[in-house]
């Protein structure tokens, strides 16, 4: 009986041994699981504060005139870099190019083209960081360069086939094609829901907005920056705003469960800084009764970045179009398109007007009509952006 109760006490006693053993080991797993952790995150923390200490260097030494060059994009002409496009980047500090068919011959050329412009803006004019350069290569009837950019599909096609790998394919093709000229920019995909043409994925704000971030999911996995548009949303629009301006009369609450879905999927399942969102020239007169989109504070700034948390950069459409340029100068559209809350105004096809809208950014810049702390918050955004996604100067 004695030995029985020993055999069970050391029996007892082994067990307790082995679990406690157990019990320590899973602890200082544990510990350690916990401390890998806490040194991953504050590994995470040196970085995120060493990155935005870069930021805060580069914009410390930029000058005003600097930094409102950084807020504007323009288009340019010639197939080299000439000596009016040279002038616009040196004298107005431009952050940004946009390329058309005019501009593009051969891969070759584009090469040159696209290493000339950064060549020129690091070299000659210091620019502390490189161009954003873009393209509209969206697909169907709206492609650049066609004999040279393998176009892609409409993304109407694209939405018929009810294959979603199908965006995300393209979207890497396309970006991959355009990195490799120099292009870092796509201005696609459009988001719009419904439109009359061949440029939406469908008229099914769900089915687009899968759509849409399948493309995303493409561009982001090659590392080209893309940009959503035409936000609110144009699908309902009746006029060509090329041409004039279209009213839409349709409730937030609407909008919300129809055209603004593609967009808020992605601000919401995106980083980002990895994406613009451009801004149409459509009127909502629900939202703003007297002001285009691109011109609203009302849609730019309460419901885009409060409202729906967009915190990223966000661009106007050219403000040559008729549904702003009808309806005031270059000077005033720049200016009160900054003062919406637009980080980057466009003019795609006149030096002149591009020059009006940059010297009207400066006087209202210099008279306080737009505050440093505004025109600060763009250019933040502007070079994290150019930061993030490795826009680099070429060699």
């Amino acid at each position: 009986m004695k030995n029985k109760i020993c055999v069970a006490i050391i029996t007892v006693a082994y067990m307790l041994s082995v679990f406690g053993g157990i019990v320590l080991a899973n602890s200082w797993v544990n510990n350690n699981i916990n401390m890998a952790g806490q040194l991953s995150r504050m590994m995470m923390m040196s970085d995120k504060l060493a990155f935005d200490r870069q930021v805060d260097t580069i914009m410390a030494n930029m000058s005003p005139e600097e930094k409102l060059g950084q807020m504007m994009m323009i288009g340019i002409y010639g197939t080299e870099l000439t000596n009016d496009a040279a002038y616009m980047l040196n004298k107005y500090h431009i952050g940004s190019i946009i390329l058309f068919d005019r501009n593009l011959v051969s891969k070759e050329q584009i090469c040159s083209l696209t290493d000339g412009l950064q060549q020129y803006a690091k070299e000659t004019v210091k620019e502390p960081v490189p161009l954003f350069i873009a393209i509209d290569e969206e697909g169907g009837r709206v492609v650049r360069g066609k004999n040279i950019i393998e176009p892609p599909p409409s993304q109407a096609d694209i939405g018929r086939s009810q294959n979603l790998a199908q965006a995300e394919l393209w979207a890497q093709k396309t970006g991959t094609n355009l990195k490799s000229l120099g292009i870092n920019v796509n201005l696609a995909p459009v988001a719009d829901v419904g439109t009359t043409d061949t440029r939406s994925y469908s008229n099914d704000a769900s089915t687009v907005a899968s759509f849409v971030k399948a493309a995303a999911n493409g561009y982001e996995s090659v590392g080209e920056v893309y940009a959503l548009k035409h936000f609110p949303g144009i699908g309902r629009g009746k006029v060509d705003t090329h041409k004039d301006v279209s009213s839409v009369d349709v409730s937030k609450e609407t909008l919300y469960e129809t055209d603004l879905k593609p967009f808020k999927t992605i601000i919401d399942q995106k980083e980002n800084d990895r994406f613009f969102i451009l801004v149409s020239h459509l009127k909502y007169s629900q939202l703003d009764p007297n002001n285009s989109a691109s011109q609203s504070r009302a849609i730019v700034t309460d419901l885009l970045r409060q409202e729906m948390g967009y915190n990223g950069i966000i661009i106007t459409d050219d403000l040559a179009m008729g549904a702003v340029a009808k309806y005031g100068s270059s000077r005033d559209s720049g200016v009160k398109s900054v003062k919406a809350g637009v980080d980057i105004v466009m003019m795609c096809h006149d030096y002149k007007q591009a020059a009006e809208i940059y010297s009207g950014l400066l006087d209202a810049y210099k008279t306080g009509e737009l505050t440093e702390e505004q025109i600060n918050a763009s250019v933040r955004r502007i070079i994290r952006a150019k930061l993030l996604n490795r826009i680099e100067y070429t060699d």
